[in-house]
């Protein structure tokens, strides 16, 4: 089963339990390779998907900013996003980075 399987959108659930399970899961573990997978399925061509990772990514954060600081430069990319969810998701994202790791997000700035 691969980390997609087991978001909400993929268990047709319409709540955000089985994501907060999966992040809590993902900290658990140190699972760099699930956090791999979500951010390269945060393109992926069906919405809801994007959206579950998103959620599960700033969930990880939220538990453990360091897991997810390196794609820093991803989530920034998604305040360009026609997806208002993917937008709201990576500030969500970087606010959590940037209690781990300020200069990243202090270098991504511009003046």
């Amino acid at each position: 089963m691969t980390i997609i399987d087991k978001l909400a959108s993929s268990l047709n659930r319409r709540d955000e339990v089985p994501n907060q399970k999966l992040a809590m899961q993902i900290v658990d573990r140190n699972d760099e390779k699930a956090v791999e997978e979500l951010v390269g399925n945060l393109t992926n061509k069906d919405r809801e998907i994007q959206s579950d990772c998103i959620k599960v990514l700033y969930e990880v954060g939220e538990r453990k900013p360091a897991l997810i600081a390196k794609y820093a430069g991803d989530f920034s990319s998604l305040l360009d996003s026609e997806n208002n969810r993917l937008v709201w998701g990576g500030m969500a994202a970087l606010d959590q980075i940037a209690l781990a790791d300020p200069n990243t997000i202090y270098g991504m700035l511009t003046k």
